[in-house]
């Protein structure tokens, strides 16, 4: 490999994005609009539906299980007592009900956590109460829309320039040269990777000046799962370029990888209370481990081992759409 040919590729292919005003205007406007608009529309606590969490089995002799029949609460079965706490305590779940013991957790300053409980009181459970401050509906979806933008900034930004190069002779010009195939794509990597990085920087401390959205854990460890997270989208933007020759066709095609991932990796709502199956399908998604990563360092502080899974599944990712995408890739 010839860093010096590395290095002219890298430098052609951030000049061209640079030099495209519209679209670096989008990557950096359109993440701090939809973060502003969602923290506009969901600062009132006017939703309707409760949370309630169930750890142990429900019986119908109990007097509890006429509460369980109760319209417009969301019961969520829970095997994990500590973690369901930590979410009572941090105002992701309204109450926490240990069926077993005959106990509840509420936090003392939700609100709805406080009609929750005049409503369980008349069943005499023991009461633990919690005081750990509210995450609003902001601070839950920031790094949603972040690691949106960085899927749509990587998918596109490889997989349809690649395919626009292919269909208008570039890569045919580029194959006539010594540039090697290998050294072609680690530009293109290396030049999105980049851009993803500094764009998303730039967009997240805009929007915090902005929002001041919640952030407890290190800021490294956040930088280190923008990097993983960014390369595995990459290489799935790589995986798609590899040999299709119509842009239209690889448009449809990621749009079809992009919308499921929108939709079910846990950008705009919780997966809590969801059907097993949409949960298990979400886990092949690297997008659902970009997210749930960054969730866990910026509202709940967790250090590399609560992470650690979710890297290795996106470096996994990473691994395997690069090396498919490398040995299918041509230049015409």
């Amino acid at each position: 490999m010839s860093i010096r040919r590395f290095l002219a590729a890298l430098q052609a292919r951030n000049l061209e994005f640079l030099r495209d005003r519209t679209a670096l205007g989008w990557n950096l406007i359109m993440p701090v609009l939809i973060v502003m608009g969602f923290a506009f529309a969901f600062t009132t606590g006017q939703e309707e539906l409760y949370k309630v969490g169930l750890f142990g089995e429900t019986d119908t002799e109990q007097p509890i299980h006429s509460f369980l029949q109760t319209r417009y609460v969301e019961f969520i079965e829970t095997e994990e007592l500590d973690k369901t706490i930590d979410k009572v305590d941090r105002h992701q779940i309204d109450l926490l009900l240990d069926l077993k013991n005959q106990r509840y957790w509420v936090n003392s300053t939700s609100p709805k956590g406080y009609l929750l409980e005049k409503v369980v009181a008349p069943y005499q459970f023991e009461r633990v109460a919690l005081s750990g401050s509210e995450i609003r509906y902001v601070d839950w979806v920031v790094p949603g829309v972040l690691g949106m933008n960085i899927m749509f900034s990587a998918l596109f930004g490889v997989g349809y320039v690649i395919v626009r190069y292919r269909k208008n002779g570039v890569l045919k010009r580029l194959r006539a040269t010594p540039l090697s195939a290998f050294e072609f794509i680690s530009a293109q990597i290396a030049s999105r990777l980049l851009m993803i990085v500094t764009v998303t920087t730039l967009v997240y401390l805009g929007t915090d000046l902005l929002v001041d959205f919640r952030m407890v854990g290190s800021y490294w460890l956040l930088l280190l799962i923008l990097i993983v997270g960014a390369l595995s989208m990459i290489s799935v933007g790589l995986l798609v370029a590899a040999r299709i020759t119509s842009e239209e066709a690889a448009n449809g095609l990621l749009n079809l990888i992009s919308w499921p991932m929108m939709l079910l990796s846990g950008v705009w709502f919780s997966l809590e209370g969801s059907h097993p199956l949409v949960q298990n399908l979400a886990l092949a998604l690297p997008l659902t481990h970009m997210v749930d990563a960054a969730r866990a360092v910026m509202i709940e502080g967790a250090g590399i081992k609560e992470v650690a899974a979710p890297l290795l599944s996106l470096c996994l990712f990473t691994l395997c759409f690069v090396t498919i995408g490398s040995k299918s890739f041509r230049w015409e």
